[in-house]
């Protein structure tokens, strides 16, 4: 929400907004631009009918009195979605969708679409390197690059946010499960994406991963009027820890690994072709591209040993990322520790999803603070629980304080440190963490 603010901001657009609580980087940034509200809280009497729009977060509740005075004015109410869609009707819209990658595979997109000078707007849901914001929405620029998250558009509209683009070229990198307080049924979860694919423009181009099995049954039960085109992993070799892509141009080393990232690159690839690019373009961009933060983001590294942080979380997530440690670094022992904070990975209904996803770890480690259960009105769950459900020889640990003092008795010499979550463990720094784990590296 943070950043569409500054974006209509930098598109000339007087902003205000309201929240109960804010939380860095967002307040630095607001203040940068001068829109950090003087203090916290809702405050109906600044709804007034001088206002073009309200936009609704989905931090907002629908008893907000905000929202309530916005109704009893007849002013027009938008979600996050659907105002991105305003702003881009009359724009060729580019969706990337998926339980997995879709993060990655928007970035890759705008950093080719950049260094080769096209212009566009853009949403995405991590910070890039090479752009100052999340979210651009300008006058002139032909196309829109979104990433396509299912979860809901807000606390009043219920539909997943990627039903409300109507894109005219998409992307679905694959489906697993997740949600699970939104979805309760995995059936339940793919016909979103049944919804999403009938969503597009007709005469579409969509571009899906054809090693999903789940993926190719959603495509082929869809009755839109659309080009429908099956990918899969770019031809590549592994030499010393380095993938590189082959093309008939040549080789191309790449600063991401990973099968599932081969996978993103052969899709990003596909509809920056369509955009426009020709291969050789695509390649020398694509080479100098470093990932989105927090996705296999590395902490600290040294000749021995190297920290990364990602977001995986959900299961695919964490056994992709896991495996692609271990294949590029088979001679290295792997430390994988991975936070439960999502509704879903804390969810005892929900939890055999992970079994066998870090069995690829030479030492697997699960973390979740009991006080998050009871934030997300969960029932408890127990380590002996976690451990049943992931399967294989792990520790479990429910104090952060547990969990650096086991970090701190392993020898990281030779090893690789792997931290996922969408969380913080607990509130640890974590840069300040590695390097003391790392100091004898």
């Amino acid at each position: 929400m943070h950043n569409l603010a500054m974006a209509l901001h930098e598109k000339g657009f007087t902003i205000t907004g309201s929240d109960d609580e804010i939380f860095e980087p967002s307040r630095t940034r607001l203040e940068k631009y001068g829109l950090l509200p003087n203090e916290l809280g809702w405050f109906p009497e600044r709804i007034t009918p001088n206002l073009d729009a309200v936009i609704l977060g989905m931090h907002a509740r629908e008893d907000n009195p905000e929202l309530i005075k916005a109704k009893e004015l007849g002013i027009q109410i938008f979600s996050y979605p659907e105002y991105l869609y305003e702003q881009t009707k009359d724009k060729k819209r580019v969706v990337i969708a998926g339980s997995h990658g879709k993060t990655t595979i928007t970035s890759m997109i705008m950093h080719v679409l950049k260094h080769v000078g096209l212009d566009f707007d853009y949403m995405v849901g991590a910070s890039v390197e090479g752009f100052d914001t999340m979210v651009r929405l300008s006058e002139d620029s032909p196309v829109a690059i979104f990433e396509g998250d299912e979860y809901l558009s807000s606390p009043i509209d219920r539909r997943p946010k990627f039903h409300l683009y109507k894109p005219h070229i998409a992307l679905i990198s694959g489906i697993a499960w997740d949600h699970i307080n939104v979805f309760p049924t995995f059936e339940i979860y793919k016909e979103q994406f049944i919804t999403f694919v009938n969503s597009m423009e007709h005469n579409g181009t969509l571009y899906y991963y054809e090693g999903d099995p789940v993926l190719a049954e959603v495509v082929s039960k869809s009755t839109n009027n659309i080009c429908k085109v099956p990918y899969k992993e770019h031809a590549h070799m592994i030499r010393e820890h380095d993938a590189y892509l082959i093309s008939q141009s040549g080789s191309y080393k790449l600063h991401v690994f990973g099968g599932h990232n081969l996978q993103n690159v052969n899709g990003a690839k596909l509809i920056c072709n369509q955009l426009g690019v020709n291969d050789v373009e695509f390649y020398k961009a694509i080479a100098s591209f470093k990932g989105a933060a927090k996705r296999l983001q590395v902490l600290k590294s040294s000749v021995n040993c190297t920290a990364y942080l990602d977001f995986a979380h959900a299961p695919s997530k964490v056994k992709a990322t896991v495996n692609a440690m271990k294949e590029y670094y088979p001679e290295r022992k792997l430390i994988a520790c991975l936070e439960l904070h999502t509704f879903s990975s804390l969810n005892s209904d929900f939890l055999g999803e992970y079994k066998n996803s870090m069995n690829a770890a030479d030492t697997a480690i699960v973390y979740f603070n009991p006080e998050t259960l009871r934030h997300k009105q969960l029932p408890e769950i127990s380590p002996n629980q976690v451990k049943n459900a992931f399967g294989g020889n792990m520790k479990v640990f429910t104090q952060s304080s547990d969990l650096v003092s086991f970090l701190k008795s392993i020898n990281h010499l030779g090893s690789n440190l792997l931290l996922m979550s969408s969380g913080n463990f607990g509130g640890l720094d974590l840069t300040t963490l590695v390097k003391e784990l790392m100091i004898n590296c």
